[in-house]
This record gives structure tokens, sequence and C-alpha cells, in this order.
């Protein structure tokens, strides 16, 4: 798999999650610098994760300043856009799922390429694409997105699943990878867009909603 792409859909990736997380910190109205640190904290915390886990180091955000150079400039975008841009949160659900699918697909990929086996390659996959998010909810108060009944973090397990499959198919190259990204995205943008849930846990006494 060439290494220039991979780079560059993980450059993609970091660009796109760290819209979703200056949006974040605009809807919360966060300072400049409130803002600058949520999209430095999506964009680069799921790849931090996932490198950590798979023991890379130094991990790709401390050795290479284009991941933080990209999350500043997309948080100053944002930030000055926002006025007339954000609000309009349907955008940001698709663009999330666009991350969703390109974390998953590199994850696993990483993973892969260091000969880990399916578990290994599939929480890789999961850990790099929900990390950033968890972290954004983290920070806003919230309980992340991936412990409640969202069709989120289902998403990226199905698409490190098929990652599995189709390796083991014989399926290689930057289409396998390519095909895990518009896979998960597709099947999160189909969730959020048909509502898909999955059970919520229950007490006694509760009626199932």
């Amino acid at each position: 798999m060439d290494s220039g792409i991979v780079y560059a859909f993980d450059i993609f990736g970091t660009a796109v999650f760290a819209v979703t997380g200056a949006v974040k910190g605009v809807r919360h109205r966060l300072d400049f610098l409130g803002v600058i640190v949520f999209a430095i904290t999506v964009g680069c915390g799921g790849g931090m994760l996932r490198d950590v886990l798979l023991g890379i180091h130094p991990i790709a955000v401390f050795s290479d300043n284009a991941y933080v150079l990209v999350c500043i400039a997309m948080g100053i975008i944002v930030f000055l856009i926002s006025p007339k841009a954000v609000g309009r949160w349907y955008v940001i659900q698709y663009l999330d799922a666009i991350g969703l699918g390109v974390f998953t697909a590199i994850g696993c990929v990483k993973a892969a390429a260091m000969g880990l086996g399916a578990i290994g390659v599939i929480t890789s996959g999961v850990f790099g694409a929900v990390g950033g998010g968890v972290l954004r909810d983290v920070f806003s108060r919230e309980i992340p997105m991936v412990f409640t009944s969202d069709f989120y973090a289902s998403a990226s397990i199905l698409g490190g699943l098929l990652f599995v499959v189709l390796v083991r198919a014989g399926v290689g190259g930057d289409v396998l990878m390519y095909s895990i990204a518009v896979f998960t995205t597709a099947l999160r943008m189909l969730g959020y867009h048909f509502r898909w849930k999955l059970p919520v846990a229950r007490m006694v006494g509760e009626e199932r909603k």
C-alpha cells in the first residue's frame, strides 16, 4: 500500500475531525483559543491514541508538525466563518462520518502492516476513529457518543470486520483502504439518516422505548 496515500488520507481525516472539534467549540461559545484547542484535540486525539496502542514511537503528531498545523488552520477557518456557517449541524454530522470512515481505515491499515491479528486490527481502527470524539465530548461535559445508543462506534467496528474479511479474501492495496473508508462512512450516514440505535440498558420497572 502506497505510504504517501496513507499519509495523505491521515492528514485529510485529521482536517475533517478538526473541523468537527472546532464547530463543537463554537457551539459551546468558547473563545478563539478554546476553539483551536478543540480542533487540535479532536483532530489529533484519535491518531495519538491509535499510535500509542500500536507502540509507534514517536507518535505521528509529535514527529510531524503538519497534523497540528492543519488542525490550527481548520480551527481558525471555522472561527472566522462561524457566524454564517455554524448551526447547520447536519453538515457536521456528515463530516464526522467521513472522519470516522477515514480513521477506521487508517487504523486498520497501520495495524495490519505491523502484523496484528483480527482483534488488534479492529481495535486499532475503532480507537483511532472514536478517540478524538470521546475527548471532544468529555471536554464538553457530555457522555461520549460511543457510550450511548447512537450508531457510531458500531459503524467503525463493522468497518474493521469488513477489513479483516477482505484481507482474508485476498483484497489489498489502496482499494482496500478506500473500500473500508467508504463503507464505514456510508454506514454511519445511514445510521444517522434512519436513526439507527442500539438497545439501551434498562433497570427494573422501566419500559422499552
